[in-house]
């Protein structure tokens, strides 16, 4: 009898582990983002074509206020060696092969280079900036940085930026990225207003070569109906903004607005078909109901009382009697 309780205990140990291992999550997403991203980055600025360098040292008196420029095969002539190859190198690269090359012709060499002009690292700045363009990195560039040399940010940018990179540069250190569908590249999000007013500092992150920046301009949102201003208004750095706030842009509300009866008309996924919600206006404006927040796209409308254009209309026409009246009684 021990031995049979024995088998048994054992196999129920097996099917409870075997129940455990299949019950197991598969692979994260973000273990194979890590696996694809790879965990080096480069972090100094490397040579490419067209960048324009100086190379100076004692015996190199030949090249002396000159700039060499790298050509199209990555290489630069170099007095005394002839042609070497320094494209994808950085500069204390370039250095060192420079030297282990001139040691066979000079004793202790001591070249020295820096980069005059960069023309082969650039970086695409798009959408609602002041200057969109290609724009080179020259030396280590953060986030903002980059979109200073873009000329700032328009006033109708929207409260988001995208950022594209190669995968040979590393992975985007920000906690929104995910792999495009090739596979090629990381693509990542990041709120604008927070890295303005630095409630996100570390979101600032060093920009690499190639790097696509993206900056949408706002959403917006659309009041019509009975109010003194109807139309659109741009969300610019806001996510989203209340009903009464949409209200306040459309100077207030017409005194024969149906409080009551508003309607938020609000886009279905990706389709062109809207769903209605109802907003109690009046109860909101009495602090009755929580104010309901407004996404990009959507409408606000505000009906007409009947009840109450009826009653300004006799109004209007009492007044126009009295007037009337006024007038012809007068001399």
């Amino acid at each position: 009898m021990s031995i049979l309780r024995i088998v048994s205990v054992g196999v129920a140990v097996f099917f409870l582990i075997v129940g455990a291992a299949a019950q197991d999550p598969s692979t994260p997403v973000t273990d194979h983002l890590e696996a694809k991203c790879g965990s080096q980055v480069r972090s100094t600025y490397l040579l490419g074509t067209d960048d324009q360098l100086e190379i100076s040292g004692p015996e190199l008196t030949e090249l002396a206020n000159k700039l060499v420029r790298i050509d199209d095969d990555g290489g630069i002539q170099v007095p005394l060696v002839g042609r070497v190859h320094v494209s994808g190198l950085t500069v204390q690269e370039t250095e060192q092969e420079l030297n282990k090359i001139l040691t066979t012709y000079i004793r202790y060499p001591q070249v020295v280079v820096s980069v005059a002009e960069v023309r082969s690292q650039p970086v695409s700045i798009l959408g609602a900036v002041n200057t969109p363009g290609v724009h080179q990195v020259q030396g280590n560039k953060t986030l903002l940085e980059m979109l200073a040399l873009a000329g700032g940010i328009r006033p109708d940018a929207g409260y988001s930026i995208h950022i594209t990179r190669q995968l040979e540069w590393g992975c985007i250190p920000l906690p929104k990225t995910e792999l495009d569908a090739s596979g090629r590249f990381s693509v990542a999000e990041l709120n604008l207003k927070q890295i303005m007013e630095a409630k996100s500092p570390e979101e600032n992150i060093q920009i690499f070569p190639h790097d696509v920046i993206s900056v949408p301009k706002g959403e917006m949102v659309y009041v019509i109906g009975d109010v003194r201003r109807s139309g659109g208004f741009v969300l610019g750095e806001h996510e989203a903004i209340s009903v009464l706030q949409a209200l306040s842009l459309a100077e207030g509300l017409n005194g024969t607005a149906d409080t009551r009866h508003a309607r938020i008309l609000r886009l279905k996924g990706d389709t062109d078909q809207r769903e209605e919600l109802a907003v109690d206006v009046k109860d909101v404006l009495n602090g009755k109901k929580p104010d309901v927040a407004l996404r990009g796209d959507d409408i606000l409308f505000i009906p007409s009382s009947t009840g109450k254009k009826a009653a300004l209309r006799a109004i209007e026409a009492g007044i126009q009697t009295g007037t009337g009246m006024a007038i012809w009684r007068t001399p």
